[in-house]
Order: structure tokens, then C-alpha cells, then sequence
């Protein structure tokens, strides 16, 4: 026994000194000392096995291989966050939080770290598992990795909740960044491009030995779950920290959007000084119900939003414009530039949308041009440096035909783009068409990637997504890089994919404007494809938020026979072109054409329990109260303001028991 406690004793030193030197950078002992006792450590668990701890430091440095990062739905989703880059932007986001907030709003502004996104498990004080940010919906599971990164506590201490996620960042300071590149040029190595980069590319890394030797740091600035016992946004940050995570301090309360805006001005300066890259401001509503009360469109949370610093501009020289066809054939300008360094990337390409904004700009090749990040990501021109205009420059003339089947173009009256109207022979639609079918979001064909799709079209084994369920091993095997590991996944990963709900199958279609959110709310509407199909255009767009464009699209794509043959293909394959039963007898129509508004703190369901509820028997949600809503579930600290406009309008208050009662 007493083996154990001082392998105990060793354990609760060596976690200490970790939180002193990684979380709050106050280091309490030398490096050789705490080398010395982990290796003591490392010798003891060795001895005895019997000890075993996966929470023990000496797990820190690694050594788990990781071939296949597991995907994992994430049980609370990851959203994005909407963009300002104004004030005009932030007082237009505040006025909309106020239409549906009853009372004083405090905001939190925390500072935008430039990072991979991670969102971690834990349970009872020990962490669970580590998921990549993904799409929002499902990540890749890299808890081995992550388990090496020293800033993030393995066990907790303090009052924390049974079972949490919080949410951060993965970055990596310029400090080590710049060690990592002296290294790799001192071994005639390519130095690393940018550390927002390096940092997401080390959590995928296979062997967690390596990632452990790279000097990684977690900044965390989300709690997410259920009976948290946290009130607010700025509470939950201290607790975050007191519970053991690297929270930075840089979050400040405030009152008002003019004190945004100086928290906003006074880090667009400093945040030179800081060790990490920074882009930009996230301003939160601080109050928790309040956030519960906005609430969340299809992407973005309504309660937060990121004030971005002016993006970083360069000048470089347009070299030639070429143009891309897209999987709707829609036609993109590409600006192709002479190679130039910005925000960390080299760029040498940029999209110029559509003939319209070449014409406003008067974009012509051999210009000088100035290109900027736009919310520091996609590359764009924003201007043309005319001094630098050579003589014997001529206009741009936008392509009349097709630049890969040499189709005359077409441009729709109201339209910007220009399209190659081929839907069937235009090589790169079709190819884009699967590539969009079997995406994550859609089908998830495990196995199957962008380039396989592009190889599978180029050597004649497909022609539309239906014939990817007639491809064999047999025909897949001589494909290049084919081994016959990754030809059985290929098909495994087809066939499994019958099992998709219908509507990520009517997502992957690829009808014009049927976006993720617009196929669920005609998935749940019309319940099959056969339903759909035989949808009129007046029918359609008496479907809530389903307007006149989308419903032209939608009747234009079964009106092809080519569409409705592939579709047969697909039923007859056994993929999933109706809602399941089992899903058909969670739902009813009894609240169809009810709008219901939900405001308060609930005690028997969460806000987002009801809703769902609501949806599942045909009523609609919405966020503020007007003539057109049929009733408002009120529960504990429902704003004073709703209840009055309520009142006034004379529409009935119902608690969530009454409201059960109803159903």
C-alpha cells in the first residue's frame, strides 16, 4: 500500500505543477525536477501495472496510435457564429436581441483565438473523450491526442457538473511555432505555413507521441449541458477556471455597445502583444436564460456574434482569369494571382462571384490588385491599383460558352451568375452532383472521397449518384491508390448509406436552393419522395418558408425524366425515401397552422424539448409574438414586456402542463 499512495502522492505533484506551468504560467519547479519525478513515476506504473490510471501524467507524452479517427456526433451541436466587421453591424445585432429580450442586456467579449475548434467531454471530473469541430453536427473523436496537451486538465477539481462539453480552441503560440520552424529548416525541412494550420493538422496526427512534443495550448471559453447550476456566460468562464481549464482573461463585462467597441479598440491594438493569433472580438449575451430565450437560427447561435478586426491587404499582380463550372453549373470567375503571402497563407487564387462585380471593378488581367482576406479566410480583390494599369490592357470580356463542354451559357433575368445549362453532359456538374451526394452532410459515404468520385466519372463506371450502388469490388480495385482495404470500405460505406433518413437523401439530390434546413421541412411535410414529386408549385409554396425560387426548383427537377429515372434507381437500391414509421409515429398534425411562442425557464422539459414537440405535431416555433401567434407557453421569468404584448393582442398564455395537456 505504500507503493500506491506514493504513486498517488507523485501523481497529485506532477498534475500540480502541470496547472502551475501550463495553466497559470507560474512555475513552482525546475524542468529537470519534474522530469526526474515523472520518470520516477513512469517507473513505479511500470513496476505495477496493477495501478494503472489513464488519468496519470505520464500518459501525457504519448505513444497511442490512431489509424482511423472515429466520427462522433456531437451531443450538443457546435454552431458558427454570424460576422460584424462595423459598428453599424453590432447596433443591428443588439436591436434584434432587444425586439425579443424583455429588460437590461449585459454582453461578455471575450477575444477570438485563431485555433482549431475542440469540443471536451467530461464525467464526474475526468475527461471523456475529445471531438473535433467537424461540420457542427458530428466530429472526428482525438482524445488520444488531445490527452498530451498539458494546459488540459485530465481530472477536475472543485464543484463541477455530473456530465458537461465545454468548448475551445486548440492553439499554438507563436513561441513554439517559430522553435517548430528553426527545427525543421535546421534539417533542410519545409517551415510550417501558419500556426492556425499546424495546430489543426497535429490533432489528426496518428501517433500521439508526436503530437505530445509539439507545444499545443487549449483556451477554453464554452460550458454546454444540462442543470449546469450556471446562470451566466462571464460565471461560467470563472468556474471553467477554477474547475482547472486555461480561460483567458482577456473577458470583460460590460454594459453597453459603446463599451464593446472600446474593448474592440483597445485589442485591435494590443492583440499584437499577445502569444497567440487573435482575429477578432465574440460579444455574447451574458444572462443564460436570455440566450435560451433568442435562441438559434439554422447555423448560428442569435446570443453571440463575432466582431472581426479589419482583415490584413496585399497587393499582387493578376496574372490570367480562368472560370470553374460548378455541380449547378453555375459559372465562377477565378482570379489567378502571382503567388503572395497574407494572414499567414500564400494565396494565388481568388473568386471574382460573377461577370457584375469584374465590370464594377473593371478587372482586367495584368492588373496590379489588392486582395484581402474577407473575415480572414477566402481570399478576394477589393480593388485595382489603375497607375499600375499597363498601356495595352483591354477590357475584360466574360465567357459566352461553357470553358468544359462548350455550352452557350445562360443568365436569368435578376441573376448575377451565368450558368451552363448541360445539367447531363457538362462533366464537372455530374462530378460535382456526387461529390454533394456522398458529402457528410448529406449521404456520409465512408470510404468515398471527392477524388475517387472525380476517377469513378473519368473511367465511365458511373454517370449519376444512383450507379454508385451498382459498383462492385471487382470494378473499384484496379482504381488508382486502390488497395483492398479501402475497396471494401468503399462499398461497406455504399451500402450502409441506405440506412441515411430521407431527408439527407433529399438534401443529397441536389435540387437548386433545397438546402439542409429547407429538405427537412419538406422531408417532414410531404413524408415521401412520391409525395413530393407530385407537389404543384401552389402546393409548394403554401409549405412554411418555402417560397416561389425554391419551389420552381423543386418542380423544374422531378419535371426531368432523367431525375425521376435516377430516383426509381435509388428506391429500387433500398435507400431511404420516406420518413421511417417508427420516426411517422412520433409526429402528428394536431398543431398544424399554429405558430407558438416559448418564453421562460421550464421545470418538467427543456426550451428545446418543447419546441421539438411543437415541430413533431406540425406547429411552427417562433421567437417573438405577433397577431399571427396562436399561443405562448410562459414559464418562470418570462419578460414582462412579451406578457403585456401578449395581453394586448389577446392571445392565450398556457404553462408546459396545460400545453402537454393540449396535445
Amino acid at each position: 500500500m505504500d507503493i500506491l499512495k506514493h504513486i498517488l502522492k507523485l501523481r497529485e505533484e506532477l498534475n500540480q505543477h502541470n496547472y502551475n506551468y501550463y495553466v497559470l504560467d507560474q512555475p513552482s519547479i525546475s524542468d529537470y525536477d519534474f522530469d526526474i519525478k515523472l520518470k520516477e513515476l513512469q517507473a513505479l506504473e511500470d513496476q505495477h501495472p496493477e495501478f494503472a490510471d489513464e488519468h496519470s501524467p505520464t500518459k501525457r507524452v504519448g505513444g497511442a496510435i490512431t489509424k482511423n479517427f472515429e466520427t462522433v456526433a456531437h451531443e450538443h451541436r457546435m454552431y458558427s457564429l454570424d460576422n460584424s466587421y462595423s459598428k453599424e453591424d453590432l447596433l443591428d445585432w443588439e436591436a434584434r436581441v432587444k425586439k425579443v429580450i424583455d429588460g437590461k442586456v449585459q454582453f461578455v467579449c471575450e477575444l477570438k483565438y485563431d485555433g482549431a475548434s475542440i469540443s471536451l467531454t467530461y464525467e464526474n471530473g475526468s475527461l471523456l473523450k475529445a471531438v473535433t469541430r467537424g461540420d457542427g453536427v458530428q466530429g472526428d473523436d482525438v482524445t488520444a491526442n488531445i490527452k498530451t496537451i498539458r494546459s488540459i486538465p485530465l481530472s477536475l477539481k472543485g464543484d463541477y457538473p455530473p456530465k458537461f462539453d465545454i468548448r475551445g480552441e486548440i492553439v499554438l503560440p507563436f513561441e513554439g511555432f517559430n522553435k517548430m520552424n528553426e527545427e525543421r529548416i535546421e534539417i533542410g525541412e519545409e517551415p510550417y505555413r501558419n500556426p492556425r494550420n499546424t495546430a489543426s493538422g497535429s490533432l489528426k496526427l496518428q501517433d500521439s507521441a508526436e503530437v505530445a512534443k509539439r507545444p499545443l495550448e487549449c483556451l477554453l471559453y464554452n460550458i454546454t449541458g444540462n442543470n449546469l447550476n450556471i446562470s451566466t456566460q462571464f460565471e461560467s468562464l470563472e468556474k471553467a477556471r477554477a474547475w482547472g481549464f486555461k480561460v483567458p482573461k482577456a473577458a470583460s463585462l460590460v454594459n453597453s455597445t459603446e463599451e464593446v467597441l472600446e474593448f474592440v479598440d483597445y485589442w485591435n491594438i494590443h492583440r499584437h502583444d499577445l502569444p497567440y493569433e487573435t482575429d477578432g472580438v465574440v460579444v455574447k449575451i451574458n444572462d443564460l436564460h436570455q440566450q435560451e430565450e433568442l435562441g438559434y437560427t439554422s447555423k448560428s447561435p442569435r446570443w453571440a456574434i463575432a466582431y472581426k478586426f479589419k482583415a490584413e491587404r496585399v497587393f499582387t499582380r493578376l496574372n490570367k482569369i480562368t472560370y470553374q463550372v460548378g455541380r449547378t453549373g453555375a459559372i465562377t470567375p477565378v482570379a489567378n494571382l502571382e503567388p503572395v503571402e497574407l494572414a499567414g497563407t500564400t494565396v494565388k487564387r481568388a473568386s471574382l462571384h460573377n461577370a457584375d462585380q469584374i465590370e464594377k471593378l473593371d478587372i482586367r488581367e495584368g492588373d496590379t490588385v489588392f486582395v484581402e482576406k474577407g473575415g480572414e479566410i477566402i481570399p478576394k480583390i477589393i480593388a485595382v491599383d489603375l497607375s499600375k494599369r499597363p498601356e495595352d490592357s483591354q477590357p475584360t470580356h466574360y465567357i459566352e460558352h461553357c470553358p468544359e463542354c462548350g455550352t452557350e451559357l445562360v443568365r436569368a433575368e435578376g441573376e448575377a451568375q451565368h450558368y451552363c445549362p448541360n445539367y447531363n453532359g457538362c462533366q464537372p456538374q455530374i462530378i460535382g452532383r456526387i461529390q454533394h451526394f456522398i458529402s457528410r452532410k448529406a449521404m456520409d459515404i465512408e470510404g468515398l472521397g471527392g477524388e475517387t468520385v472525380a476517377l469513378l466519372v473519368k473511367e465511365n463506371l458511373i454517370r449519376d449518384y444512383s450507379d454508385l450502388y451498382t459498383l462492385t469490388k471487382e470494378q473499384v480495385l484496379p482504381l488508382e491508390r486502390m488497395a483492398e482495404k479501402s475497396a471494401d470500405n468503399l462499398i461497406n460505406g455504399i451500402e450502409a448509406s441506405k440506412q441515411v433518413p430521407f431527408e439527407r437523401v433529399l438534401f443529397a439530390l441536389g435540387i437548386r436552393y433545397v438546402g439542409e434546413t429547407v429538405a427537412k421541412k419538406l422531408a417532414k411535410h410531404y413524408k415521401s419522395i412520391e409525395n413530393l414529386a407530385e407537389a404543384t408549385l401552389i402546393d409548394l409554396v403554401t409549405v412554411d418558408e418555402i417560397g416561389i425560387r425554391i419551389a420552381e426548383s423543386v418542380v423544374d427537377f422531378f419535371n426531368s425524366e432523367q431525375n425521376q429515372e435516377i430516383v426509381d434507381r435509388l428506391k429500387s437500391f433500398g435507400v431511404q425515401l420516406e420518413i421511417s414509421a417508427e420516426k411517422l409515429a412520433n409526429q402528428t398534425n394536431k398543431l398544424a397552422g399554429q405558430a407558438f411562442v416559448v418564453s421562460g425557464v421550464f421545470e418538467s422539459v427543456s426550451r428545446d424539448e418543447l419546441k421539438k414537440m411543437i415541430e413533431d405535431n406540425g406547429g411552427k416555433v417562433s421567437s417573438s409574438i405577433s397577431s399571427k401567434t396562436s399561443y405562448v407557453i410562459a414559464g418562470d421569468n418570462m419578460g414582462p414586456s412579451k406578457r403585456t404584448k401578449a395581453e394586448t393582442l389577446q392571445i392565450p398564455i398556457i404553462s408546459e402542463y396545460e400545453f402537454k395537456d393540449f396535445l
